[in-house]
C-alpha cells in the first residue's frame, strides 16, 4: 500500500491533478493488476450474499417502489440494458435504473456485508451498479465475468480504503459519500477506462452523493435503503457524463471550497489515505465481513451473545427476573445504535423497522427472550409490542468503554472487535457478566462464514420467493463467475416465482 497525504489547498496553490486524491483513485482503477484466486472466491461469495438479501426483500414496499420506477425506464441506447431482481432476464431497463432498483433490494433488510473503521460501509453496495453496467455493455464491449470481478474488486478496494482513513459520520455526513467514488472507480476498471475519465467520474460521483446522516437518525425512514442505491445510480450517470467529455469540480476533496474544507475536518483538515501501489492486488474485500442476522452490523455480536445467554441461563427468561442490563461497548455502538444516541425512538415499540434495526436495546432484548433472530418476525409490530418485551427493553442501556472503543479502531485484524461486555443485574441481587468480541459469522468468530454458509443463506432466504430450479440455476452460474462470457452476464439475476410480483399492487408516481 502507498500512503497519500490529503489536505485542503487554496485555489492559488494550483494543486496538480496528479497530486489529487481523485486522481490517485483513478490510477488504482486504471491499474491492470491481477486478481488473486482468494479475492475472486470472495467476490463470488458476495454476489451470492447480495442475491440472498435481495430475494428476501422482493415483496417489501420500498423495493416494489424502486422496481416500479426502474420499469418506467426501458433499455437505453448504446447497450442491451440491465436486469432487475425478481424479473426474467429478458426484461431489461436502463442500467442506472437497474442499479437503483437492485441497490434498494440489496440494502432494504440491512443484511449484507460490512466494513467498519473510521467510517461505516456496506461495500456490497458496489455490486448492483457495477453489474448493471456490465450487463448493459456486455455485448458491445465483449465483457466477461472476469472483467466484472475486476470491477467489483476495485469498488471494494476504494470504498474500504476511504473508510479506513476518512470519517464522514463525525461531521454528520452519510457514509454513501465514499460509495459514489468507489462505484465510479469500479466501473472504470470494468470498462478499462483511461485515468482522465475515471478522475472526472470520481469527482462528479462524490459531488452528487454527499448528504447528511439524518437518514440514519431519529425516526429512520425507508430512505436508508434508497441512499446507497442513489449513490450507485449517480455514479453510473457520472461515468456516462465523463465518457461524453464532461468534467467535475476540481479538486473535489482538497479544494478550499471542497468536501474536506466544508463538509469534513475544515480548512485545516488533512488525512492520510492508503491505496494499493501499482501492480498490487486489490484485496480489501477480504477485510470485510457479512451478516448472519438482519440487523445493523454492530448488533451482530450482541445477537449472538444474547442467543448464548438464552440457552445457558434460563433464569433470565422469567418475567421480572432482570432489574437492569448495561452494555459496555465502543463509542460508535453506544452513540449510533445505543442509548447514547439519545433517540427516544430506539425505545418506541411503534418505531419503524429501520429504527428498530438500529436499536441495540431492542435487538438485545428480543434476541435474549427468543434465543434467535429472524429478518421478519423479530421486527413485527406484534413482537415489538409485547408487554414483557417492552418492560425488559426499558431496562437496557449502553455505555462507552474506552477499551472496546480502542479495539473497534484497531488496525490489527486479530484485535479489532465490534462487541463488548454485558452486565445483567437480577431482581434477586445477583449479577451476570459476559462478553463477546466479534460475531459468530466473523472470520475470527465461533462459526465463520465460508461458501457453504453463503449458499445456505441464499437457499433459506430465496426459498419462499423462488422456484427450486431457479435457485439452483443462479447458484451454478454465480459460482462460475470467472468463466462467464458476455452472453452469460445477463443471467446474473434472480427470478421470482411465477405470478408472485405481478400480484402485488404497484404504487403510482410521476414516471
Amino acid at each position: 500500500m502507498q500512503l497519500h497525504h490529503v489536505r485542503v489547498h487554496k485555489s492559488d496553490e494550483n494543486l496538480a491533478r496528479e497530486d489529487q486524491l481523485a486522481w490517485k483513485i483513478a490510477e488504482v482503477a486504471a491499474d491492470p493488476a491481477p486478481v488473486s484466486e482468494e479475492v475472486t472466491e470472495m467476490v463470488i461469495n458476495r454476489v451470492i450474499d447480495n442475491a440472498s438479501v435481495a430475494a428476501a426483500s422482493l415483496t417489501r414496499r420500498p423495493v416494489i417502489a424502486a422496481r416500479s420506477q426502474a420499469l418506467a425506464h426501458p433499455r437505453s441506447n448504446g447497450g442491451d440494458g440491465a436486469t432487475v431482481f425478481g424479473l426474467a432476464p429478458a426484461r431489461r431497463v436502463s442500467p442506472e435504473w437497474a442499479a437503483w432498483a437492485n441497490g434498494v433490494a440489496v440494502r432494504e433488510l440491512d443484511y449484507h456485508d460490512t466494513f467498519l473503521a473510521a467510517e461505516y460501509s456496506h461495500p456490497g453496495d458496489n455490486i448492483p451498479p457495477i453489474t448493471a453496467v456490465a450487463q448493459h455493455l456486455a455485448a458491445a464491449r465483449g465483457l466477461t465475468g472476469s472483467d466484472l470481478i475486476r470491477g467489483i474488486a476495485t469498488g471494494y478496494e476504494i470504498q474500504i480504503d476511504l473508510v479506513k482513513s476518512i470519517s464522514l459520520h463525525a461531521h454528520k455526513i452519510d457514509h454513501v459519500a465514499h460509495l459514489g467514488p468507489s462505484v465510479a472507480a469500479g466501473i472504470g476498471t470494468l470498462l478499462g477506462l483511461d485515468k482522465e475519465i475515471v478522475f472526472q467520474a470520481v469527482g462528479q460521483a462524490l459531488h452528487t452523493t454527499t448528504a447528511t446522516r439524518q437518514s440514519r437518525k431519529g425516526e429512520i425512514s425507508s430512505w436508508k435503503a434508497h441512499a446507497p442505491a442513489f449513490a450507485g445510480k449517480m455514479a453510473v450517470e457520472a461515468v456516462d457524463r465523463a465518457l461524453r467529455g464532461e468534467t467535475s469540480p476540481t479538486p473535489i476533496y482538497e479544494g478550499e471550497d471542497g468536501v474536506i474544507a466544508w463538509l469534513l475536518d475544515g480548512p485545516e483538515g488533512s488525512y492520510d489515505v492508503s491505496l494499493p501501489k501499482p501492480g498490487s492486488i486489490k484485496r480489501a474485500i477480504l477485510d470485510s465481513y457479512t451478516k448472519e442476522h438482519s440487523a445493523e452490523y454492530q448488533a451482530q455480536a450482541w445477537i449472538d451473545l444474547a442467543r448464548k445467554l438464552h440457552n445457558e441461563h434460563p433464569e433470565l427468561l422469567v418475567a421480572g427476573a432482570i432489574k437492569s442490563v448495561v452494555i459496555h461497548t465502543s463509542h460508535h455502538t453506544h452513540f449510533v445504535i445505543g442509548s447514547g444516541a439519545n433517540d427516544p425512538q430506539k425505545y418506541d415499540p411503534t418505531a419503524s423497522r429501520e429504527t428498530l434495526d438500529h436499536s441495540i436495546p431492542y435487538i438485545f432484548t428480543v434476541a435474549l427472550q427468543d434465543g434467535t433472530w429472524n429478518h421478519v418476525d423479530s421486527y413485527s409490530p406484534e413482537r415489538a409490542g409485547r408487554p414483557d418485551t417492552i418492560a425488559l427493553w426499558n431496562t437496557v442501556t449502553t455505555t462507552e468503554d474506552k477499551e472496546w472503543t480502542r479495539r473497534y479502531h484497531s488496525l490489527d485484524p486479530a484485535e479489532k472487535a465490534f462487541g463488548g461486555r454485558v452486565e445483567i443485574e437480577l431482581a434477586n441481587g445477583t449479577r451476570l457478566v459476559d462478553e463477546i468480541a466479534v460475531a459468530d459469522a466473523h472470520p475470527l468468530g465461533a462459526r465463520p462464514f465460508a461458501r457453504a454458509e453463503y449458499i445456505n443463506k441464499f437457499r433459506t432466504l430465496a426459498a419462499p420467493v423462488m422456484e427450486e430450479a431457479e435457485i439452483e440455476r443462479f447458484l451454478t452460474l454465480a459460482q462460475r463467475l470467472p468463466e462467464l462470457n458476455a452472453a452469460d452476464l445477463g443471467g446474473l439475476t434472480i427470478v421470482a416465482k411465477p405470478g408472485l410480483l405481478s400480484s402485488i399492487a404497484t404504487p403510482n408516481g410521476i414516471f
